[in-house]
């Protein structure tokens, strides 16, 4: 069975019409962007939202490691800053 409060409409295209549309009796809520297997997409579908959010969790992981590393070394940060980016890649890259 549905969950319809789970259930929204996503609008492709430039020239929508943009109807609305329910779910028995229930009207579905209009999204711009929605996320689904890791990968958000929008109404235009363009990946950039998912492109900023990936960068922005990159950067953080990054300064987490320089915060909380002693040695500064190449051998150090460069496994560990591979092993943790990696986890966060795009997944249909």
């Amino acid at each position: 069975m549905f969950n319809k409060g789970k259930c929204k409409v996503l609008h492709l295209r430039r020239n929508n019409p943009m109807h609305q549309y329910r779910l028995w009796s229930n009207q579905l809520v209009r999204s711009s962007a929605e996320e689904d297997l890791g990968v958000l997409v929008d109404s235009k579908l363009t990946m950039s939202q998912q492109c900023t959010l990936t960068a922005k969790k990159v950067n953080s992981i990054q300064g987490c490691i320089r915060k909380n590393t002693d040695r500064r070394s190449r051998e150090v940060i460069l496994p560990l800053s591979s092993a943790l980016v990696e986890a966060t890649r795009l997944p249909a890259a």
